[in-house]
């Protein structure tokens, strides 16, 4: 299974942070938080990463390089500017190849383990499935949540409301209406998908952070940080 990591916004809430380094690199604990979902994936036998970028991708590819280092091959998909979720998994399709695949936001940091994602793929590679989500509790700043998860099916209407992680599995089928290069969000593919019983998802309770402002990496990166010191936290590599 080969993985993707969203890596191409603009990160406006983060400025000024934002101005000079694209948010992925952003350290938090010690690491680029882009670091941290590169380590996982590997910890969970991933080793193709395909990274999407536009703002100062370029530092992406300096920092990262073909990802020899950190045990991985990794490919880039370089977009003038960003081309929103949907639109940039789309034009990264020849990369990722025709079997489903395991995508992360970028800006997030999830201690959620990533090798479920491989069972989750085998599903997405069954119709009727194109898509599996894992969901979190609300955060403070979502209260209202995104989906509904109804006996391992993903919904767009009823009670109670999850948030999406940003982690999710895809078949390429679901990106198959999106011209590449076109901008295109993601929700409006899934809500589709959903209408037909094609979304599956399971509920993760453990750490999650959108990491969508200074305050919030600062936060992340002391507890990081507290955790090491108190308890040897070591990579998941």
């Amino acid at each position: 299974m080969k993985a993707m990591i969203l890596a191409a916004g603009r990160g406006e809430r983060m400025r000024p942070l934002t101005d000079h380094t694209p948010k992925p690199l952003l350290p938090a604990g010690g690491k680029p938080l882009i670091v941290w979902h590169l380590e996982r994936l590997r910890a969970a036998g991933v080793r193709e990463v395909v990274i999407n970028h536009a703002w100062l991708g370029a530092q992406i590819e300096a920092a990262l390089g073909d990802g020899a280092r950190l045990g991985l091959t990794i490919a880039y998909s370089r977009e003038a500017e960003a081309l929103e979720t949907a639109g940039g998994i789309a034009r990264a399709l020849p990369l990722l190849g025709a079997q489903p695949f395991l995508v992360v936001n970028g800006d997030v940091y999830c201690e959620f383990d990533l090798r479920r994602a491989h069972a989750a793929a085998a599903r997405v590679d069954a119709a009727p499935l194109v898509a599996w989500l894992v969901m979190v509790p609300n955060p403070p700043q979502h209260p209202r949540g995104d989906f509904v998860l109804e006996s391992g099916r993903v919904r767009d209407r009823g009670e109670p409301r999850f948030t999406f992680s940003g982690i999710g599995v895809y078949h390429p089928a679901l990106f198959a209406s999106i011209a590449p290069g076109a901008r295109a969000p993601l929700a409006p593919l899934l809500r589709a998908a959903m209408a037909g019983d094609g979304v599956a998802g399971e509920l993760w309770q453990g750490t999650w952070t959108d990491v969508g402002t200074p305050q919030r990496l600062a936060e992340l990166d002391a507890a990081l940080r507290a955790d090491r010191a108190g308890s040897g936290l070591q990579s998941p590599g």
